[in-house]
């Protein structure tokens, strides 16, 4: 039998408590259990470790020199996998766009601490996010979330009408969100924040074209098949020439999500990062 972890513990255990009955009840184990354990860690070391008598519990010039070779190791070992927790990498899917003050203050919060943020780009989110492809997700839909994920709302984004150069929105004064009603429609089904319920007042029988990401998206509002809502972050990230982006006083703002796993529970690492995030 090679010396293992359990055995380290279990004499430690027993070196600090004196007892082999207060060390088993400290260590979730039975009383002959832990026994056993200390037997065969001497056996593996071919030496005595402790003279025990129904009065007296010592430790042996062996069992002395072992107990300060076990804390050692056992330290060290703590240490090491404390620092890995802290260095452990965190990916995080998004599918266009990232907040910029958010994400710059979210990394540079966890990597001081030790840690290290993976950008992910992918086309949904929430699908890698349940296949496991990345540890945390960027969200912007309002749409129902699966059981098995939580979210937490980290920012509020002004919303700007995004209409091709050709429409006569581009160039219309005073433009009001209502206005934008009774036009077709470009709605990105798997990631965008605007749909048609984003208009109460919109008329029966709108013209509604889908889409499933954000570049298709572009392109449809500039080729005139129809309008959308579109995050302020997209004038300057995401300039077209095609494209005018207005700003709509009375737009709905949409909201920015962090989605993560709650089963099977998040990793420590995962975690830490919601926690500065």
């Amino acid at each position: 039998m090679d010396l293992e972890l359990r055995h380290l513990r279990a004499y430690l255990a027993v070196t600090r408590e004196r007892n082999y009955t207060r060390a088993a009840e400290r260590l979730h184990i039975t009383q002959p259990s832990l026994t056993r354990t200390i037997q065969q860690l001497e056996r593996i070391l071919d030496c005595r470790l402790i003279e025990r008598t129904s009065r007296r519990f010592t430790l042996t010039a062996e069992g002395e020199h072992f107990r300060a070779v076990a804390q050692r190791l056992l330290a060290d070992l703590d240490t090491a996998v404390a620092d890995l927790h802290l260095r452990s990498a965190v990916s995080i899917g998004f599918s266009w766009l990232l907040p910029d003050t958010w994400f710059a203050d979210a990394r540079t919060r966890f990597e001081a601490l030790g840690g290290h943020v993976e950008i992910r780009r992918v086309d949904d989110p929430i699908a890698a996010l349940q296949s496991g492809a990345v540890d945390v997700a960027l969200y912007r839909r309002d749409s129902r979330l699966p059981a098995q994920l939580a979210s937490r709302v980290i920012g509020v984004e002004r919303r700007l009408l995004a209409v091709s150069i050709r429409s006569p929105l581009a160039r219309r004064p005073d433009l009001r969100w209502s206005d934008a009603a009774h036009y077709p429609l470009v709605a990105n089904t798997i990631t965008g924040t605007t749909d048609e319920t984003s208009w109460p007042t919109a008329p029966p029988g709108r013209t509604v074209v889908h889409c499933t990401n954000f570049d298709e998206w572009i392109e449809l509002i500039a080729a005139d098949r129809g309008i959308g809502g579109v995050p302020e972050l997209a004038r300057t990230r995401a300039p077209h020439p095609g494209v005018v982006y207005r700003d709509v006083p009375d737009a709905p703002p949409s909201r920015v999500r962090l989605v993560w796993r709650v089963k099977p529970a998040p990793a420590r690492s995962v975690r830490r990062f919601l926690d500065v995030a």
